[in-house]
């Protein structure tokens, strides 16, 4: 059986989502990272980044959330959760995908970790990363909410929900605490709510025991 390694609201979200998105039986594997769990040994030896998530699937060992997220619809083709190999589609798809990775996602901890990115001690320096960091997320939101807008359709490509969806929900919910939340964009409110409405995501919401608001 497949184990996905979490902790609730972190990255894991994605694939947990995309799990009961697709329906197929899998074990959550709480990691307290509040405690440390993520840094020690037994879970080093699945992700030696100490990061969080990790899917073990059979003998292979997954980390980096865009990568689980390749690999469980690969495996599950029928779901329909990502276009057809080789087709354009397919493209935009991995452009969007790897963009909420490697660009978005990444901003992240510069914003809600921004100490760890100065010298000890460096306040100034720490709340001036932060600041830029926020700067930064705003225009990555905005294009978040052009996309939507572009899209023609209410998911990420248009009128076929795919596995960007549940990324996008989870880049947005990171926003709920900041100045200016992704649910106050124009297309990204009404997204947000249309992704609430989804019993995958309400029932991921209550595995994790997520507590409003949830956006």
């Amino acid at each position: 059986m497949i184990e996905l390694h979490y902790f609730p609201g972190s990255a894991s979200m994605t694939p947990h989502l995309l799990l009961r998105e697709l329906g197929v039986d899998f074990k959550l594997v709480y990691v307290d990272r509040a405690a440390g769990a993520h840094k020690r040994a037994d879970y080093l030896a699945l992700n030696p980044n100490g990061l969080i998530p990790v899917l073990v699937d059979g003998d292979l060992v997954l980390y980096e959330t865009a990568a689980i997220v390749l690999h469980l619809v690969d495996r599950h083709p029928a779901a329909g959760l990502a276009p057809a190999l080789g087709s354009l589609e397919r493209a935009e798809f991995y452009k969007w995908l790897l963009w909420m990775s490697s660009t978005v996602q990444a901003t992240m901890p510069l914003y809600f970790y921004s100490d760890r990115f100065v010298l000890p001690g460096n306040a100034a320096g720490a709340a001036e990363v932060k600041a830029m960091a926020g700067i930064q997320y705003d225009a990555l939101m905005d294009q978040l909410d052009t996309r939507l807008a572009a899209s023609g359709g209410p998911w990420m490509l248009g009128q076929r929900y795919s596995a960007l969806d549940p990324y996008a929900f989870m880049l947005s919910r990171w926003t709920r605490s900041m100045k200016r939340p992704a649910r106050t964009l124009k297309h990204l409110g009404p997204f947000l709510d249309r992704m609430l409405e989804r019993p995958a995501l309400q029932s991921m919401l209550e595995a994790e025991g997520l507590q409003p608001p949830f956006v």
